[in-house]
């Protein structure tokens, strides 16, 4: 294993490979851009996070307005939750793990598999993070060309490496909302060797049509060497409580849980995801809201003539050009989206999925942006 090198600037010393890396940059907060440019709030639109446009679920609540004891620290198992999670995805309680935000898992996986000396691999265009938990941990990135902007399954298996410790997917892809169908996934798993760790990470999996939803859980039983991560983060409302999970069978639960800080999901956290999980009627107007909202912003892009890439998350990728001028009129005008020229997309910009009135505004604004930077 090469030695980690050290830079000491300013007299602390730090690994050369974490000052090197460039912070995840989140989308921009709603009371930022009030504050800079005098507007009001309430009159803002954000489309910038893959943000439920419905809120937190109102079981969800509830049931957080009934959690009274907080002044002792939360669950440190999460009994219940992983009970109830067992129950839905037909596993056992030992082989779910659970995060703060489906990123915490990420994070473990990187942490358990990566050092300096090992490789991770995964495709071009995928979520930045990634990439940078593969840095944070002085590991090489193999980084396989995109494939019609989602995944190639076929180069990404051929590019496993002898120091290869884990390969990321996430189906549907962030930013570009590709997916890869039932049979490519299985044949990929089936050439992966046993000894790298497969994370296939699922974050959008809720707001995929009826006909392409398959169950990847039960893949856990055939593969020792597959991480199934989910969410509470998109169609089930909870994005500010930050609760995440990963399914894998008990070897890999345990070096993740031996990494995992403790009470790293909070009571809320907890008691909110329980009532989430649970509410399949929130989850299903969650799913037929995206698709109504995904057909109107993909007809604005028509009637502007913009190409677009068809997703299955909740956004969509669509090329503006000037992506990062035509970013800061829309801020002018209240509407708050993601520039994504750092996932090599300098022309496109990133559209979350909103109420009807927020597509509507937002394609108003789009539509000035574009005749503003002409």
């Amino acid at each position: 294993m090469a030695a980690a090198s050290y830079n000491e600037p300013m007299g602390v010393a730090a690994l050369d490979y974490v000052r090197a890396l460039a912070p995840y940059q989140a989308g921009k907060p709603i009371e930022e851009l009030a504050r800079e440019y005098g507007l009001d709030p309430a009159s803002i639109v954000k489309l910038a996070s893959n943000e439920n446009p419905l809120g937190m679920p109102p079981s969800a609540r509830q049931a957080i307005a009934q959690a009274t004891e907080l002044a002792r620290y939360p669950d440190a198992n999460g009994f219940e939750l992983k009970a109830a999670l067992a129950a839905r995805y037909r596993v056992p309680m030992q082989w779910i793990t659970l995060g703060n935000g489906s990123n915490d898992i990420l994070e473990l996986a990187a942490a358990v598999t990566l050092a300096p000396g090992t490789s991770a691999v995964y495709a071009q265009y995928a979520f930045a993070v990634y990439a940078l938990a593969t840095q944070a941990r002085g590991a090489r990135a193999i980084v396989v060309p995109a494939r019609d902007y989602g995944h190639d399954l076929d180069a990404m298996a051929a590019a496993v490496a002898p120091d290869t410790r884990i390969v990321f997917i996430a189906n549907p892809n962030n930013p570009t909302g590709t997916f890869v169908a039932h049979d490519r996934i299985a044949a990929f798993l089936a050439r992966v060797p046993r000894h790298v760790l497969v994370v296939l990470d699922e974050a959008y999996n809720e707001y995929l049509p009826p006909q392409l939803r398959f169950d990847s859980t039960q893949w856990v039983h055939e593969y020792p060497n597959l991480l199934v991560v989910r969410t509470f983060s998109k169609a089930f409302g909870l994005a500010g409580l930050r609760v995440g999970f990963g399914i894998a069978q008990a070897p890999i639960t345990d070096l993740l849980n031996r990494v995992r800080q403790p009470f790293n999901v909070n009571t809320l956290a907890q008691v909110a995801a329980l009532a989430a999980l649970a509410d399949d009627d929130f989850v299903a107007r969650s799913y037929a809201l995206n698709q109504r909202g995904l057909a109107e912003l993909c007809a604005g892009f028509e009637q502007l003539r913009l190409p677009y890439v068809p997703s299955h998350g909740n956004f969509v990728m669509v090329r503006v050009g000037p992506a990062e001028r035509v970013y800061e009129e829309l801020l002018k005008r209240g509407v708050i989206v993601r520039p994504i020229a750092s996932y090599g997309l300098p022309q496109w910009l990133r559209v979350s999925v909103g109420l009807p009135q927020e597509n509507a505004r937002f394609l108003d604004a789009l539509q000035q942006a574009l005749a503003a930077v002409s």
